[in-house]
């Protein structure tokens, strides 16, 4: 009996209650689009730090463990998605991750988590960040911002680099090991772009109208939906412009329902649309 008949993904991000974000939103968005999710937690939260006050436990330390018993399952994937990371521990597990779970046709999706409008986050210092440089060369497809994107390759973060400067980044990137990049998020007089690379290929931007403010687990959504639809076999492009409108719809709905800023982005109620070709 084989437990690798279906499709699965393994995620490797913190678990966190509400605010939808992390794991919470990587689960419901790879089932609906008929993959199997299987979460690896790296922490756990009752809620997300933007909220005034959290319950918060480290999952490190039971990470090794956890991973034995998938290997004694003699589990596969065909996706790899690996989201916030906090301690050079965690880096070195996930590596041994890919070591142990990445075949030759495993997509794995980095997200590298670290920083935002030039600065990294409060909680990952220069060490960590110089230490995710070594992830990088893992991944298939790389789903960096920015800012991200600068840090990683030690270049001057502008917030206004255009298309020549955004593909030489890109270029940088991509000779550490992946082949397909998107810089997410960049914010052009009112819209959110998305600059899409595939080495060999001509760039490619997706533009979609900015509604409201930046909301908890979006990037989340978007390397959720990122992932499976490359274990579909959806082409590169198409999956970015498929997590872009998906984005803008639900951000619409939020806004109509007026939901606050920390609850994150309702995308329960399109779910059924993400749909996906099945095992």
């Amino acid at each position: 009996m084989s437990h690798n008949h279906q499709k699965k993904i393994a995620v490797i991000n913190d678990f966190c209650g509400f605010g939808r974000c992390s794991l919470s939103v990587s689960l419901p968005i790879i089932s609906a689009m008929r993959i199997q999710c299987c979460p690896l937690p790296t922490s756990i939260f009752s809620n997300h730090t933007g909220f005034p006050s959290f319950y918060y436990t480290d999952f490190t330390a039971h990470m090794e463990a956890y991973m034995a018993e998938w290997e004694r399952l003699s589990l596969r994937f065909r996706g790899i998605l690996t989201g916030f990371l906090g301690s050079p521990e965690q880096i070195d597990l996930v590596k041994r991750f890919f070591d142990r779970f990445k075949r030759e046709d495993t997509t794995v999706v980095i997200d590298p988590v670290m920083g935002d409008y030039g600065r990294l986050y409060p909680t990952y210092s220069p060490a960590l960040a110089e230490q995710m440089v070594g992830l990088v060369p893992y991944a298939g497809i790389l789903t960096p911002n920015l800012t991200e994107a600068c840090i990683l390759t030690g270049t001057a973060y502008r917030p206004d680099m255009g298309e020549e400067e955004l593909e030489l980044l890109c270029r940088r990137l991509s000779e550490m090991g992946p082949d397909r990049i998107v810089i997410s998020g960049l914010e052009r007089e009112g819209d959110l772009e998305n600059f899409i690379y595939r080495r060999g290929c001509a760039p490619q931007t997706v533009r979609e109208h900015r509604v409201g403010p930046c909301r908890s687990g979006t990037g989340d959504v978007f390397s959720s939906i990122i992932v499976a639809d490359a274990v579909n076999g959806m082409e590169f492009a198409d999956s970015v412009k498929h997590a872009s409108a998906f984005i803008a719809k639900t951000l619409r709905r939020t806004m109509e329902l007026a939901l606050p800023e920390t609850d994150g982005i309702c995308f329960e109620e399109f779910l059924e649309e993400l749909g996906g070709e099945g095992s």
